[in-house]
């Protein structure tokens, strides 16, 4: 019956059926499902092939600009990466040798350049593939659900699995919380607001993955949520009942699409993955019901 689990919402081994041992086995882990889902791009050709059918042109001739365009740039945008940035370091906490005061074993201006020029050879990429690599992302999400043998009725009516439900916030952080998870939040979170965390080495994409962990992890399950029909209200209650696993989620997804250039690969696999975290959930959905 609905509620029938608690604020803690696992179930207990006892109180597992069989058939969901397995699913529910997953769901302690969230994070797996990413990694699942990249073995299965690099695994599966009816998933691989498709995407690079219709992304190939896309990424050739995204590849031949930015190529053109970072090495005719390098020497400006290193010029700059030293002047504003390196030569800042009250402000990005970097200098010519060290990242927040601890040394490192390489050139870190020319290595800055090479990130800062990466993110924007990933952004002409993106031009360039543009809807294409959205339709192969939707595809992936559907070729996914379908190899579990599953239609669109699998999708039933949302139902509560707390006796309590967590009360959410329907204004203030809600309202920008939303906002950030839209397509205009996420490319202005991640082009233009972190932008400078883009050429700090490691420290960086790990800082942007946690910022941006919980909105990709949102934009990632819109599909579950438009499949079930699910309200706004009943999208905020479902996803704070699961925070941390979101956000765990959502950081893993965000550190490999946040990659530069491979990250757009990355960003058809993580489809892949929340399809299957997706149809888990689901599988608990219809116990509960």
């Amino acid at each position: 019956m609905p509620g029938a689990i608690g604020p803690e919402h696992e179930l207990a081994p006892a109180d597992v059926p069989a058939e969901l041992a397995r699913a529910e086995s997953r769901m302690q882990f969230p994070p797996s499902y990413v990694i699942v889902g990249v073995y299965r791009l690099f695994t599966d050709k009816t998933l691989y092939v498709p995407a690079w059918k219709k992304c190939q042109h896309g990424v050739v001739r995204g590849l031949l600009v930015g190529g053109a365009w970072g090495f005719i740039t390098f020497s400006i945008q290193r010029k700059f990466v030293e002047l504003f940035l390196i030569k800042s370091p009250r402000v990005t906490g970097l200098s010519n040798d060290s990242i927040f005061g601890y040394k490192v074993p390489f050139d870190l201006t020319t290595y800055a350049t090479f990130l800062f020029i990466s993110s924007q050879v990933t952004a002409i990429l993106t031009y360039f593939l543009s809807r294409n690599i959205r339709i192969a992302r939707q595809r992936a999400w559907e070729h996914t659900v379908a190899s579990r043998g599953k239609g669109p009725d699998f999708w039933q009516p949302y139902v509560e699995e707390w006796e309590i439900p967590p009360k959410v916030s329907e204004g203030g952080w809600g309202i920008w919380e939303k906002m950030l998870a839209s397509y205009f939040g996420r490319f202005f979170v991640r082009r233009v607001l972190l932008l400078p965390f883009d050429i700090v080495p490691v420290v960086g994409i790990f800082i942007s993955a946690w910022l941006r962990a919980l909105g990709t992890a949102r934009y990632l399950h819109q599909p579950y949520f438009e499949a079930k029909k699910m309200s706004k209200h009943q999208v905020a209650v479902f996803i704070e009942e699961r925070k941390w696993e979101y956000r765990t989620f959502g950081f893993v997804a965000a550190l490999l699409e946040g990659l530069p250039v491979i990250g757009l690969l990355f960003s058809v696999s993580n489809r892949i993955g929340a399809a299957m975290w997706a149809h888990d959930l689901e599988k608990r959905q219809h116990y509960i019901a």
